[in-house]
This record gives C-alpha cells, structure tokens and sequence, in this order.
C-alpha cells in the first residue's frame, strides 16, 4: 500500500510530466539567474525574468494558465501578466524612470537631441532584415525597437504588435542592455580614431530651475500631439521628470522612484519570463530574433557614433564622437561606458555628463520610435 502510494504520487507529481522543452528552459532559466547574481548583468530585471521563466516550465504548476471557466481561477502569474499585456507595467516604470532622470546635460546641448535620433538606426535595420526574413511588419517591428536598447519601451510595443514574441524579444532586449560594456567598445574604437577619442570638451552650462520644470511640459505637448500613440509611455516618463524637478511633491517623487518603481519591476520580470514556456520558446524564430537583436544594437551605436563623428567636424573637434554611442538610451549604463573609452584615451577626460544628454535624448527617441511604429502597425 505504502509503496503504490509512492507510486501514485511520483505519476502525479511533475516529474513524471517533464519534456525536454522543459528541461532545457531550466537550465536556461538558471544560466540567467547565474548572470544576474554572480555577472550582475541587470539583475534588477534579469533575477526576476529568469525566476519567471523557471516556475514558468514547471510542469502541473500552471502558474500562466487562463481560468478553465468564469466561476473557476486561473493561475497567479495570469491574473499579474494583465498589466504587461494592457501595457500598465511598462507605463509605470517610465514613471520612475523620469522620476529619476537629470534632463539637464539634453537642455544644457540641445544638439544632443540629433545623437539620440541617430542612434535609432539599428530600429530600422533590424526592421528591413526582419521583414526579408519572413517576418510580418508588427513582428519585424517588435524586434527592431530592441535596437533602442529600452527594455520597457520594447516590452511595451511587443505586448501590443506581437505578444507571442513577448519572451523572446524581452529576453534579448535585457541581455543586451546588460552586455553593453562588451559590445560597444569594439564599435567605439573601430569607428573613432584616437585623436577623436582624446577630445576633451568643454564644461557644460548651468541650466536653470525654470528651464528644467518647462521641459517636460513643453516635451509632452508637443510629442503627444504631434504622434497620440506615444502618450502612455513619454506621458509617464515627463510626469515623472515634472515631479522630481518641481520640487513640491517630493514623496510623490520618492515614491515613483524607489517603492512604486521597485514593485513594478518585480511584477514585469516576473510575468514577462512566465512567457518563456519551452514549447514556444524553443523555435528557429527565437535564434533569429536574438540574432536580429544584436544586430539592431550594434547598427543603433552605430548611427549614435556617426552623428558624433558629424558633430565633431561641424563643431570645429569641440565634440567627443564617443558621446554619440550612448544615445542608444540604457541610462546611465551607455553613458558610463562613454566615460570609460575617453578615459583610456585621454585620463583627463570627463565625459559622462556629455554623456548624459544623448543618453536621455534616446530614452525620448526609442519612445517615439515606439509610437511611429505603433500607428504604422498597430
């Protein structure tokens, strides 16, 4: 009796329900929490991505599954995807994004606005390639806006053109967002020559209260009106920019950045990893779209450099063409990383507040990349 009862419980339980599919997705899944916990690549987001993708390929837990019937439940993480899937969660961390951005160093040089745009380039390449390869025109552009290097914008665009791609493309977004200080200093320095890269540029002016309230009003304004489907994410990144620099909501402001933000992103890891169940994750299309991601990223740091390169001739080699590499947003990451090339260059240099404003000016343009592709497609 005993021993059938062991039985009976080993064919119940789920590792009588294991598939390779599932085997392999945990072993991925642990890969990316080894990444996230020893690498420290964006562990923030890829710990609660990769754990998602763990209980999502437990076989009988059905964390993801819909609700048999109205009067039945569903599993939890079901219910938590809503806000991924109705682009809350994305929304929302724009918010404490802008609650945590300096837009000073964008206002300080306005040109920085031209690097960032640039630095959109690989989004339309990405997009071309996509397309030759078999891909539809909303898939191509779910795959393309990786190369904006803004995990929540490409999250947010997914979840409304593809949301079958939705593991994938976040997972891919994410990783290379955390392998910025691999790949782009080969770029950097194959595209720059040294005397480029020792440029030291001069010190930034003093922006003022008024100005730094008045942007992200003005930013909204315009942007919104000019393209509507832009709203939910540049909306949430200026009113939280407006709260921190008004200086008359400061636990507003704390809030958006440290208690709001930190449980959205709990909430977004988690759910957009329970996508990840082996049998749709595992395809051929998964090899090209994390192909494709890559390749949007390097041709993204590509137009950012290429437009620094232009304003360094045009400015007379007062511009640091390094600083062009960062408009591919992933603040403050890319940004330090254009510090760290000048530096070895030159170890007077300081660029990182140079930085900063194609640095934010992309976090704006991946946005409004978003948004164009979003009316195009959606």
């Amino acid at each position: 009796m005993f021993i059938e009862s062991i039985i009976k419980l080993l064919a119940d339980s789920g590792f009588a329900a294991l598939t390779w599919q599932s085997v392999v997705m945990i072993a991925v899944s642990c890969v990316l929490i080894y990444l996230a916990i020893v690498k420290k690549f964006e562990p923030l987001l890829l710990l609660p991505i990769a754990f998602g993708v763990l209980l999502a390929n437990m076989p009988l837990a059905d964390l993801m599954a819909a609700p048999p019937s109205a009067s039945e439940a569903g599993g939890l993480l079901y219910y938590l995807y809503f806000g991924v899937k109705k682009g809350i969660y994305p929304s929302l961390i724009f918010l404490g994004i802008g609650a945590m951005t300096d837009f000073g160093p964008l206002i300080a040089r306005p040109s920085s606005l031209f690097m960032g745009a640039g630095a959109q380039l690989g989004i339309s390449i990405a997009f071309i390639i996509a397309g030759v390869l078999g891909f539809t025109p909303a898939e191509a552009s779910s795959i393309g806006i990786i190369g904006g290097a803004d995990g929540p914008t490409a999250i947010y665009l997914t979840s409304r053109l593809a949301p079958h791609l939705l593991a994938p493309i976040a997972i891919a977004a994410y990783s290379y967002m955390a392998l910025i200080p691999l790949i782009q200093p080969p770029i950097m320095r194959a595209l720059t020559t040294k005397k480029e890269r020792e440029i030291k540029m001069e010190q930034l002016r003093e922006v003022s209260k008024l100005e730094k309230v008045c942007f992200p009003i003005c930013v909204t304004i315009f942007c919104v009106l000019l393209l509507p489907s832009v709203a939910p994410l540049l909306g949430m990144l200026m009113l939280g920019n407006l709260f921190k620099e008004s200086g008359v909501v400061d636990r507003l402001s704390d809030t958006a950045q440290n208690a709001m933000v930190n449980i959205v992103t709990i909430f977004l890891g988690l759910t957009v990893g329970a996508t990840a169940a082996g049998e749709q994750f595992l395809k051929p299309e998964t090899l090209k779209i994390i192909a494709l991601g890559l390749t949007a990223f390097a041709f993204s740091t590509v137009g950012g450099l290429l437009i620094g390169k232009l304003m360094c001739v045009l400015s007379g080699g007062k511009v640091n063409p390094l600083i062009g590499s960062a408009g591919v947003s992933a603040v403050p990451m890319a940004a330090r990383v254009s510090q760290v090339e000048g530096q070895k260059a030159n170890p007077t240099n300081f660029l990182l507040m140079h930085a900063m404003g194609p640095n934010v000016a992309g976090v704006i343009g991946s946005a409004v990349a978003a948004g164009i592709l979003l009316s195009l497609f959606g």
